[in-house]
């Protein structure tokens, strides 16, 4: 995850939650440290909308691709009114310790986030004006290029109809070869720092300035994808949506410094791509199903055309271009080539058992998961690495996420009785290790949840060492503090009540990034790695999980049949014979 540093001068701390409404400046400026390639690594996530009642198949018609995007772009508007008035529910805490009121603050970053690029650092902006100066307009990203489409216009928001209406003008416009400008999208999938310096080449032109600013102060990104060509699977549709599929398909046809980018395309695949370091997962995932019921739901009727205004037309917005910035644009598209045939990215639906299951064996599902993953890493290496799971800190105003540290010594004590072929473990034992692994996994989730880990506060002091100037402390140095934040395995929970699934990047060379959706009878997974490294397979892993993950059912049922079998004989001793003797 990264790291952000408040700039701020204003430092609340982090509260206990129970509090009333308080006024923020207009501007929140957040510094994130590296320089990854925001697309692939876990600081950018993918959250795949699965609908049943609209069909994943083509888009035949062009029409019914734009009505689906003006009912997502109504739904939206719909949303964020509710963020604007701030009349959202508030959330309260699922799973360990359920029930506790949630921080809402990160909802008010969804659509007013920008991730600016930096040499060095990058700068992520939050306005939080009033509503009278909020953005009323939304860029929509057809064949390369971008559009400012107006979503308020004489002080009255647009109707599906007329956003409808302005689509089409969009599409008509993209297809008009002579006005074609090259695909500036392509920069912001590039390296931090070669996009930080192509930035730097852009704003040197005030026409590239203008183009910049109505990017960066818009409600979201809205991309109109041409068709792929590939199998229409869940795995290439989770690359497709997050890259686009490379410089030739539509990976130009993003901007990834915006914190929401609504995808729909023509091969059937909708979802949002988020720039993930103003909000979790779970904040994204409320937005998501939101919208999605607001599509299911709404009247399939529009208004009549009667009702449509005679509205200005939407605006392209123009670049200037140099071959200095040419090249960039080159060297840009080359990179994300190179990104885009190295992940691996395999999406795994396993349906042996789901939450359910897990919940009648009395474990929480979400440790038992862990465990299971970390059952599949040991059969992949036969070890455990350093691993990352996100634990939501909202219970804490203002928080943001710590880290579950998952591999435990019960953890290990446990696969290994599992990869015993010796027989020197009976089930008995067997049972009681993995008793003792999900024990410690949830006590661990309860001391994060709860401020208690070590994560953020050991980030605390290397912060306020930077700040004050000090030689970086010892133990920041420490070859095993180097090598538990090497996070090779990087894994989060991202439950949801409909059919979607999130992925994601590994966030390093040889790790995995694996997210998981547990559903009543099913568990859905995305496992993602690199193919330029040796040590890692997403196919391997996934194999691995699926035979731990029916080990351990087995194990549970085989120890709940015993268990069964002597209550039963137990209460059998205790009862006379039927003939009293």
């Amino acid at each position: 995850m990264p790291v952000v540093e408040r700039e701020t001068a204003r430092d609340r701390g982090s509260q206990p939650l129970c509090f009333p409404y308080l006024p923020t400046p207009p501007t929140h400026t957040y510094k994130l440290m590296g320089v990854y390639v925001i697309i692939i690594t876990s600081q950018s996530a993918v959250y795949l909308w699965c609908f049943t009642a609209i069909p994943l198949s083509n888009f035949t018609l062009l029409l019914a691709l734009l009505r689906f995007a003006a009912r997502l772009i109504s739904g939206v508007l719909e949303y964020k009114a509710l963020i604007d008035a701030r009349a959202l529910p508030v959330d309260f805490a699922r799973g360990q310790l359920a029930g506790t009121p949630m921080c809402m603050e990160q909802y008010y970053r969804l659509f007013t986030s920008y991730r600016y690029p930096g040499l060095k650092t990058d700068m992520l902006k939050v306005q939080t004006k009033a509503a009278s100066s909020a953005p009323e307009h939304m860029i929509v990203a057809c064949k390369n290029q971008f559009f400012v489409l107006d979503v308020v216009t004489n002080s009255k928001q647009l109707n599906e109809v007329e956003i409808l209406s302005q689509l089409e003008k969009i599409v008509k416009m993209s297809e008009n070869a002579e006005e074609r400008l090259p695909p500036f999208g392509i920069l912001t999938s590039d390296g931090r720092t070669e996009w930080a310096q192509a930035r730097e080449a852009l704003i040197k032109d005030q026409i590239n300035r203008d183009s910049l600013a109505m990017i960066e102060s818009c409600i979201c990104v809205v991309c109109l994808d041409e068709p792929s060509g590939l199998e229409p699977s869940d795995t290439n549709r989770a690359l497709l949506m997050l890259h686009g599929g490379g410089h030739e398909k539509n990976g130009a046809n993003r901007w990834y410094d915006k914190s929401m980018q609504f995808v729909v395309g023509m091969d059937g695949i909708c979802g949002v791509v988020c720039e993930h370091s103003p909000f979790e997962g779970i904040v994204l995932v409320q937005c998501s199903e939101y919208i999605m019921k607001y599509i299911m739901e709404s009247s399939s009727k529009m208004v009549k055309s009667s009702s449509v205004r005679e509205l200005p037309p939407p605006r392209r917005l123009r670049w200037k271009c140099n071959p200095h910035i040419q090249g960039l644009l080159a060297a840009s598209a080359e990179r994300l080539q190179r990104l885009v045939k190295n992940l691996d990215m395999d999406v795994f639906k396993f349906k042996d058992y789901g939450k359910e299951f897990i919940k009648k064996q009395k474990m929480s599902p979400d440790a038992f998961i862990q465990v299971a993953l970390q059952l599949a890493f040991f059969k992949c290496t036969g070890r455990l690495v350093s691993t990352y799971e996100s634990a939501s800190i909202r219970r804490f105003q203002e928080g943001r996420v710590d880290n579950i540290r998952s591999a435990t010594a019960e953890a290990l004590a446990f696969v290994k009785s599992m990869a015993d072929e010796r027989g020197t473990f009976s089930d008995s034992e067997k049972m009681k290790r993995l008793r003792d692994a999900i024990n410690a996994q949830t006590n661990y989730t309860v001391a994060a949840i709860t401020g208690m880990a070590v994560d953020n506060h050991l980030l605390g002091l290397l912060r306020i060492s930077k700040e004050l100037k000090m030689e970086k402390p010892e133990i920041f140095c420490d070859e095993t503090y180097l090598a538990s934040n090497h996070f090779i395995l990087s894994t989060s929970q991202v439950p949801t009540t409909v059919e979607m699934f999130c992925c994601y990047g590994p966030v390093v060379p040889n790790g995995y990034g694996t997210c998981y959706n547990p559903q009543s009878d099913h568990i859905i997974f995305c496992v993602s790695s690199f193919w330029e490294n040796t040590e890692t397979s997403s196919v391997v892993f996934i194999k691995a999980l699926n035979e731990g993950l029916l080990e351990i059912r087995d194990l549970c049922n085989r120890s709940g049949a015993t268990a069964s079998k002597l209550a039963h004989g137990s209460q059998g001793a205790g009862q006379p014979h039927k003939s009293g003797k």
